[in-house]
């Protein structure tokens, strides 16, 4: 894995790499980048966008637009769509390569899933071999929950085309859950400062994404009914999470529909 070169492939902007190379960035100062800088590189607007959406994510913030909402620092209640996104079987995979090959590996990953969340949510946090992400906030939308099971769809497709450095097909689990909760108080301090969000709405969707198979999604019954009509969702059963006193219904999604081209399969089904 070549670092870089597959996390401007990821984004499509794999012809760029060149002039990367010739202004000597590498992946770790990718972060430190900024507008002017991109504009240096010399790339056409809809790249420079799509460059400066994706380096966004990788601070952990949603890219600036003129009209959007930004994160405020003082807390309110509100309906949120939080999403948990693992990379399946990492682990095993860790044990099996070099710690920077895996560095890698973690690189483009991040980079495929925020590129999905950062165009209608917000990435708040990476954890690990995982990203958390808000659809509702700091901007709240009608379709939140749509925009949500949209973007983990879009993410299930774009990991599945990533391999790794043994040639295996990586993928990754997606939890969703919507409720109403507390968010927008800023804790911790200097680069592990974040937003909080207060409720059980992000715990049930980690353990939603805790509860699903490499490459599925699985969604509370809450984001279900919210969706509408434009995705084939089954359901799975309750199950007991970790917790949760009761069984929670469970919901996969499958793949989004199109009233005139039939089904469009995006998420690998079990």
């Amino acid at each position: 894995m070549t670092d870089l070169a597959d996390w401007l492939a990821v984004l499509g902007l794999g012809r760029y790499t060149r002039a990367f190379a010739e202004q000597e960035i590498d992946f770790d100062l990718l972060p430190l980048l900024t507008e002017a800088d991109v504009r240096e590189l010399g790339l056409p607007i809809g790249p420079r966008r799509r460059l400066l959406r994706a380096l966004a994510g990788l601070r952990g913030e949603p890219e600036p637009r003129q009209g959007k909402a930004e994160p405020r620092d003082e807390a309110e209640r509100r309906q949120l769509t939080v999403m948990f996104v693992d990379l399946a079987q990492s682990t095993r995979l860790a044990l099996r390569i070099d710690p920077e090959a895996m560095r890698d590996v973690l690189h483009v990953f991040h980079a495929a899933v925020t590129s999905k969340i950062a165009r209608s949510g917000y990435v708040a946090k990476f954890m690990g071999d995982g990203v958390l992400a808000y659809f509702g906030w700091p901007q709240a939308h009608e379709d939140d929950a749509r925009r949500a099971v949209a973007a983990a769809l879009s993410i299930v497709e774009t990991v599945a085309e990533l391999n790794s450095p043994t040639g295996e097909t990586l993928a990754c689990r997606v939890g969703i859950a919507t409720g109403t909760v507390v968010v927008g108080d800023l804790i911790g301090e200097g680069a592990a400062r974040e937003h909080a969000v207060v409720g059980p709405t992000p715990n049930l969707a980690a353990r939603l994404q805790e509860a699903a198979g490499p490459g599925e999604i699985m969604i509370a019954d809450t984001t279900r009914r919210l969706l509408g009509p434009g995705f084939a969702v089954e359901p799975v059963g309750a199950r007991m999470l970790k917790g949760h006193e009761e069984a929670v219904p469970l919901f996969r999604v499958l793949r989004r529909e199109s009233p005139r081209f039939g089904h469009l399969p995006l998420a690998r089904q079990r």
